[in-house]
């Protein structure tokens, strides 16, 4: 059977904060330009151009090339080998369609809080990537700046994102406001994914993986990780606390299910927070460990049964897991799953009104969304893009090349990948897949129509709700209640009850 894997670890293997790659640049004369902004970009004095683009990313995700001669993509559109890095290959791109030289200085961050860390501190990008929280938060704290009209032209044929972008993901773009702002016209998605739980099907059973609650069943007590953060943790938590409600008939078939299930699962009421501490408190006690990167290590080595998991990270943890000869699957909890998107905007303190910035960094968005670099990416990091194609069929073709049954399968299911690929559903995007794929990496790259009807968004908390969940999760990994024995209680009561009675004596003095 075909496999796709991740060629590296993917993005929190490393965390090399501010490690730089500088491209070579030059200049160049500009005697025409095939957009508005570009034109507009070099219009002036009429000196050789040179722009330099400051770009700041996820560690290791992205294409850096060098691949091996057995790497080789080979589908029947063509073959597909990443020899150079995507921002060397950016850089000749542009020159060849632009007439401009562009000089990127490439970095990178460990996640979303070191990234606003260091625009805090006085780091200038022109091109971020953060994931759909941090997007809201620096669209409320006003600090986007908005793509151009020229970046919709969908006549334009180089703006590969607008006439690739998978419907399903665009329209997610498109309804979702910050302040009656649309995400769309600030920023384009790059990759995408569900949570979920990776797990053993010899040691858990399909249907404990596929609820919130596994992470505190004793079952499987020291045998299950979650994340050690506090949105990916509070989110999972809701979800347990509130299952009841959230499988409930009446809830699942009531008027905008969609809309009312982000609001509980987004939910910082006293009393949800309450529930969430005291559940994770439980979690702490029943869990092998908090964890942010090394949950995949642990499923591979067995050190555990039970894996909450971005599904990239899952598709590469299943995908050691067949290299080492023993099989892992993928579930997507009933309660709920969170859809999350990492996504490219451009930042105001870089771009600062610079047309010709704003036009290599819209390019390079495009860049990057050509099928076959789109394909480059997700096979050297492991995620989905949000690139569905259009009407270049590669990407489906390369999803079909990972996972489409050999000749010698056996058992074989249709799995229809419509609702992403196409925006009528058709039936032109259902791939012939080993039966087993249908829990495993398929599932994880590619989410059933079904499971994603249950996923909604962590929306972008305020001060206050941010104050209140963090002081939850101080509570919970630096003090556990539950840890407290009976004796001490009993201790502590007597103190307060000695206590109370010597005030009530100094009152009486």
């Amino acid at each position: 059977m075909k496999k796709a894997r991740g060629r590296k670890a993917v993005r929190y293997e490393v965390i090399k904060r501010r490690s730089a790659q500088a491209a070579i640049g030059g200049a160049a004369v500009c005697l025409c330009m095939c957009s508005p902004l570009a034109a507009k970009a070099a219009a002036g004095d009429g000196k050789e151009k040179e722009v330099t683009l400051r770009i700041c990313n996820w560690e290791e995700y992205i294409d850096l090339g060098d691949w091996d001669e057995d790497e080789t993509i080979e589908l029947d559109s063509g073959n597909i080998l990443g020899e150079n890095t995507m921002m060397d290959d950016f850089q000749e791109w542009y020159y060849e369609t632009y007439g401009i030289r562009v000089n990127i200085e490439y970095s990178t961050f460990g996640n979303n809080e070191d990234l606003y860390n260091m625009l805090t501190l006085g780091d200038t990008y022109d091109l971020v990537c953060p994931s759909e929280y941090m997007i809201m938060k620096l669209l409320t704290e006003d600090q986007l700046v908005p793509l151009s009209e020229e970046f919709f032209d969908t006549a334009d044929k180089n703006n590969y994102y607008i006439n690739g972008v998978s419907p399903y993901i665009r329209n997610i773009f498109e309804e979702n406001e910050v302040d009656g702002r649309p995400w769309g016209d600030y920023a384009a998605g790059y990759m995408w994914g569900i949570t979920g739980i990776v797990y053993n099907p010899e040691l858990v059973s399909a249907k404990d993986a596929s609820s919130w609650k596994i992470l505190n069943d004793p079952s499987y007590y020291r045998r299950i990780t979650l994340k050690d953060n506090v949105r990916d943790s509070y989110f999972a938590a809701v979800g347990a606390v509130k299952s009841d409600l959230l499988l409930s008939e009446e809830f699942r078939n009531g008027p905008d299910y969609l809309k009312r299930l982000e609001a509980e699962m987004n939910d910082t009421s006293p009393e949800t927070v309450a529930r969430v501490q005291d559940y994770l408190q439980d979690v702490k006690n029943n869990a092998y460990s908090f964890e942010t990167d090394s949950g995949k290590a642990d499923m591979v080595t067995g050190k555990v049964a039970a894996n909450y998991q971005w599904s990239g990270d899952g598709v590469y943890t299943m995908d050691q897991a067949d290299e080492d000869g023993f099989t892992l699957a993928f579930a997507v909890p009933e309660e709920s799953t969170n859809i999350y998107f990492d996504g490219w905007v451009m930042l105001k303190n870089g771009i600062k009104g610079d047309a010709a910035k704003q036009h290599a960094a819209e390019a390079f968005i495009n860049f990057t969304s050509r099928s076959d670099n789109v394909i480059r990416n997700m096979y050297y990091v492991g995620y989905t893009s949000v690139i569905s194609g259009g009407e270049d069929m590669r990407i489906f073709e390369y999803a079909d090349y990972c996972y489409g049954a050999g000749t010698d399968e056996k058992e074989v299911s249709e799995y229809d990948l419509g609702y992403f690929f196409s925006d009528s559903g058709k039936e032109d995007y259902v791939i012939t897949a080993p039966s087993d794929q249908i829990n495993r990496q398929l599932f994880a790259r590619y989410p059933k129509g079904e499971a994603m009807e249950r996923a909604v968004l962590m929306v972008c908390f305020d001060e206050e709700q941010n104050r209140t969940i963090n002081q939850m999760w101080i509570n919970v990994r630096c003090y556990n209640i539950h840890d407290v024995p009976v004796w001490a209680w009993g201790i502590a009561g007597i103190a307060a009850f000695g206590m109370m009675l010597l005030g009530v004596k100094k009152i009486r003095k």
